[in-house]
């Protein structure tokens, strides 16, 4: 039943002036609102002091409170005009008590009325920029024209035109925000004024708060030096390559001189040291890997200079073994850093296991923190051997023959000297989880023809992602993978089955398991191949809280020979998945459907018997 607004605030006091008090009794079991177009529903309710109780048994109960609605109907109209609707107003409420009266639902009914609009964006003083970051800045600002002119849009426009001029050596620059009126009553025009101040330059550099980690080594990560001109992104790029150091745990720059008029601004960088040494053990289960423990230990500052040190223990059922790494940052310069790595790694796949024996050196060229580039030369040994049931069955002795492995002891055993090459570049808001942006990795590789080894061949591999949001909730991820390996020469032996490709898993064609989707032996079992294709799609959507939603398409095949891409010989699978945000990235949850599943495929030993597979881990599949 609808009432007038001012008749049911009387109702509504004295309903529960007895009956709420300060027990708070009665439970707010819905809260919802008719009327609302133009502004987000969801930060509607989290502007407002009453909530609605959460619906599951053991979920927070709200508590209705007569005063708190009151004020909430008064915030309703501050947050439509903050957001360009003066005129909008609460018209009136529905209100539900059950029958126990123990529980009640709201329905707060909004006319919104017609919006002030932007009728023009000016910027004045703003001549001591360059003039295409000014037209950048016009275009970077949140602020349209002709949208509705909402006041916290018009706030961080004013913090992008502030921060524009500091980094451009005003650092004690103003910006005022004022709106005089538009062409109509029903808009404005907004007008940023800059008063840019003194051009300044950087001065004297203060260091504090390092007992065990040299000066140098601080000096030597500031992107700026006495006499550069001011800028705050440096400052602020500055630090985060401190804190990258993972050498402390508080950074600060800041300048030490405050008057306005100083063409010269010293600064203070403030350190706080952290531990310098690390352990870290962990234990995990994933629907493919079941089990995992890792345990590992660093050391940040290992005989000084900021050089890393450490060891790393993994044991799961697909992978296990011990690496070492060390690595040196500052090598030569500040952009480049030299790592070494060896170890000795297992890792099984359906037909065969694999272990690799050697060292890796690897020299890597930061050029932001966005993108990188590396060169790496390595020296390994690499031995598979095929399993027990595979050489037991005559039939596959010309299989492996083929192969390189030898018929009688299964094994393949050889040198793997090769030279490595990889870029790396990335705009995604969040490596865990992203919403936008995109992630570009290009890796090549020769072994054996500049390098004495058993093994020659060339490889090239790409993996482009992208996300595009939708909306506050939904977004829209792609991936595409490209692999391929050629034999330098006609033997395939000269690809080492460590190297084999496959498809299938948590992260690509999840209609199946891990491995299995490659070429197959005679008796059916994936044996790797020499060129792969996939391509993922998956729109992400917020469902209620931390629990989300996808529904992904994968596509994708692995191919013998190289250059074996043909997309008419594409394995599909569709399905559903849940994800669930925690602190450490969202536990997943999907269900993969095969649409064309491998006709003569053994799984376990056995000819595939379903075409669904569940995948069970911790992160996005890309």
């Amino acid at each position: 039943m609808r009432r007038p607004l001012p008749f049911l605030l009387l109702i509504l006091s004295l309903w529960f002036a007895g009956a709420c008090k300060e027990e708070g009794t009665i439970v707010v079991r819905k809260l919802d609102f008719n009327g609302v177009n133009a502004v987000d529903q969801t930060q509607l309710k989290e502007a407002l002091a009453t909530r609605q109780s959460a619906r599951l048994p053991w979920g927070r109960k709200r508590f209705f409170d007569r005063s708190r609605f009151e004020a909430d109907l008064q915030r309703i109209q501050a947050f439509y005009a903050d957001r360009g609707y003066p005129d909008a107003k609460v018209a009136s409420f529905d209100v539900t008590l059950n029958t126990n009266r123990d529980a009640v639902d709201l329905v707060v009914v909004i006319s919104e009325g017609e919006p002030v609009k932007v009728a023009a964006v000016d910027f004045v003083g703003f001549d001591v920029i360059p003039p295409d970051h000014l037209d950048k800045l016009r275009g970077d600002i949140p602020l349209e024209v002709d949208k509705p002119r909402d006041r916290q849009l018009v706030l961080a426009s004013h913090d992008l035109a502030l921060n524009e001029l500091r980094d451009h050596g005003f650092p004690y620059a103003k910006v005022s925000a004022t709106e005089p009126d538009g062409p109509d009553p029903r808009s404005v025009k907004v007008l940023f004024t800059a008063e840019p101040g003194t051009l300044a330059h950087f001065g004297a550099v203060e260091i504090s708060g390092n007992k065990t980690v040299g000066e140098n080594v601080i000096r030597r990560e500031l992107g700026y030096r006495p006499g550069d001109v001011y800028r705050r992104s440096v400052i602020q790029n500055t630090q985060r390559r401190l804190y990258g150091m993972a050498l402390f745990q508080f950074v600060n720059i800041e300048p030490v001189n405050a008057d306005e008029q100083s063409a010269e601004v010293a600064t203070k960088v403030t350190v706080v040291e952290g531990k310098h040494q690390r352990v870290n053990f962990s234990v995990g289960y994933g629907s493919e890997e079941k089990g995992r423990v890792d345990a590992a230990y660093n050391h940040v500052n290992f005989f000084g200079a900021a050089r890393t040190a450490g060891v790393h223990g993994r044991y799961s059922s697909l992978d296990r073994g011990l690496r070492l790494e060390l690595n040196q940052p500052y090598f030569f310069q500040p952009r480049l850093s030299l790592g070494g790595e060896a170890q000795q790694w297992y890792t099984f796949t359906p037909a065969y296991e694999s272990v690799i024996t050697g060292a890796r050196a690897t020299i890597v060229h930061r050029d932001s923190a966005k993108m990188s580039m590396s060169l790496s030369i390595a020296s390994e040994r690499s031995s598979s051997s095929i399993a027990a049931a595979v050489l037991d069955d005559p039939a596959l002795r010309d299989d492996l023959i083929a192969l390189g492995l030898d018929p009688t002891t299964g094994k393949q055993e050889g040198i793997l000297s090769s030279l490595g090459y990889d870029f790396q570049r990335s705009t995604a808001d969040n490596l865990l989880n992203p919403h936008k942006g995109y992630q570009f990795a290009l890796h090549m590789e020769e072994a054996g023809v500049l390098l004495p080894g058993t093994f020659n061949y060339y490889a090239l591999a790409v993996d482009a992602r992208y996300y595009q949001p939708i909306g506050e909730d939904v977004v829209i991820a792609t991936r595409l993978q490209l692999g391929n390996i050629d034999a330098a020469g006609a033997s395939v032996t000269n690809v080492p089955f460590s190297k084999k490709y496959f498809l299938g898993g948590a992260a690509a064609l999840r209609g199946w398991g891990r491995y299995e989707v490659s070429p197959l032996s005679t008796s059916g079992l994936p044996l790797g191949g020499n060129s792969l294709l996939a391509f993922s799609a998956e729109a992400r959507a917020k469902l209620k809280g931390s629990l989300g939603g996808v529904l992904f398409l994968d596509a994708g095949n692995v191919w013998a020979g190289a250059a074996g891409f043909a997309l008419n010989d594409l394995r599909y699978a569709i399905g559903p998945g849940l994800r669930y945000q925690t602190p450490v990235g969202p536990v997943r949850l999907d269900v993969g459907y095969q649409l064309n599943p491998i006709d003569g495929l053994r799984v376990n030993g056995s000819p595939q018997a379903r075409r669904l597979r569940f995948h069970f881990s911790i992160g996005q599949a890309f």
